[in-house]
């Protein structure tokens, strides 16, 4: 196809500026630095307010046996018969306590999901989640109430911070699928009514071990 002497001289406009790039004029404005101030003093709490505010359930816990003991009452309260946990870490974890919600069967039975994630952002109350983890793309999704175990150590302060740190984990093999889950799923789509649970867990928990 003939390419038009006006079209032909943009194209050559168009070649001649991407084979000579020029320097950032203003680099530290283009998102090399955080607009926010780091603040990594008391990231649990703050991490608490914004899950909250987002209508997530946040829970702490001081060892391994007040973790138990808070899931057993909460399994007890919602009468939860069939909590599914695929992820050994945590079911080795748990193993000790013996406790009698906890399943490993089918995800179409289960009251609920337990998971690890791979770090929790304190600005913006979030849990990073990816296709990485033991428990998959889907059970985070899938389930009606979400779990989740996470630890002291995984706390960062801003969503920067958390590109970080899974570079610094997978370098090169960073995994295909990393998410970032702020609450329980909702929509407004619909009359602008605010819907909560429509594309994912009604309830998101997330218990913060720090021993």
């Amino acid at each position: 196809m003939k390419v038009s002497p006006a079209k032909e001289n943009i194209l050559k406009k168009v070649r001649n500026a991407l084979s000579q790039p020029v320097q950032l004029p203003f680099p530290n404005a283009e998102g090399n630095s955080s607009v926010f101030v780091t603040d990594n003093d008391g990231l649990e709490l703050k991490f608490a307010e914004e899950f909250s505010r987002l209508q997530g359930k946040f829970v702490f816990c001081s060892s391994r046996n007040e973790l138990a003991d808070n899931l057993q009452a909460l399994a007890d309260h919602k009468e939860w018969k069939n909590v599914l946990c695929i992820t050994p870490s945590l079911l080795n974890m748990l193993a000790p306590f013996n406790p009698p919600f906890l399943n490993v069967g089918e995800l179409d039975d289960m009251d609920a999901a337990i998971t690890d994630c791979e770090l929790l952002v304190a600005r913006t109350g979030s849990i990073i989640l990816s296709s990485a983890q033991a428990s998959g793309r889907v059970l985070p999704v899938y389930t009606p109430i979400h779990i989740v175990i996470a630890f002291a150590h995984q706390l960062v302060f801003d969503i920067r911070d958390g590109i970080v740190k899974m570079k610094e984990r997978y370098g090169e093999s960073l995994p295909s699928q990393i998410t970032l889950a702020t609450g329980p799923s909702r929509t407004a789509d619909i009359e602008k009514t605010l819907v909560v649970g429509v594309h994912g867990p009604k309830e998101v928990y997330v218990f913060l071990l720090d021993e």
